[in-house]
């Protein structure tokens, strides 16, 4: 009976522990995104995203990728800048459990168990993508993912940051088929 009423406590964990990106965009209505056909890399908005030059160029690869695979070129003179913002902050979640030694009167339900409160925290990363028309300088599209961070091998970055794009990205060009 004791293992039941731990059962939605697991699968609260388990279900928490695996979110995915949350994505959300915003877009200038004027422009005609079908226009768009070739892009290049804004460099100064680059150079002020506060991570390490290897997560820039894994961030800047999945974009080249992504993008390519949408029909865009990369080019000299391009119609859309591509430029990167990146924020982190610690995020500290406390689970109070129900349950602690002995017995306990909840309503009309008594539990016994171990337990009790307990916190765990988390690295929470957010990338924004941003998609500059090249002719007047102004952001027409803007794609920002966050999701917990994980401290792992080179190839789970990897895995990760192509993730984070591709979620962000498959929201564009504005109006695109949404998972």
């Amino acid at each position: 009976m004791k293992i039941f009423k731990l059962v939605p406590l697991l699968l609260l964990f388990l279900v928490s522990s695996c979110v995915s990106v949350r994505v959300t965009t915003d877009y200038d209505t004027g422009p005609d995104f079908k226009k768009y056909k070739s892009f290049a890399f804004y460099k100064p908005g680059i150079d002020k995203a506060d991570i390490s030059d290897l997560d820039k160029r894994r961030i800047l690869r999945a974009i080249e990728s992504e993008l390519i695979a949408k029909g865009l070129q990369k080019s000299d003179d391009p119609d859309l800048l591509v430029s990167i913002f990146t924020k982190e902050k610690e995020r500290i979640d406390i689970y109070q459990g129900g349950f602690g030694y002995g017995y306990h009167h909840y309503g009309y339900y008594g539990a016994y168990g171990y337990g009790g409160n307990y916190a765990r925290s988390t690295t929470e990363g957010t990338l924004f993508i941003d998609f500059i028309d090249a002719e007047n300088k102004r952001l027409v599209w803007q794609g920002k993912g966050t999701a917990s961070l994980r401290n792992s091998s080179v190839e789970a970055k990897e895995a990760r940051t192509k993730e984070f794009v591709y979620e962000i990205l498959q929201r564009y060009p504005p109006g695109a088929i949404q998972k």
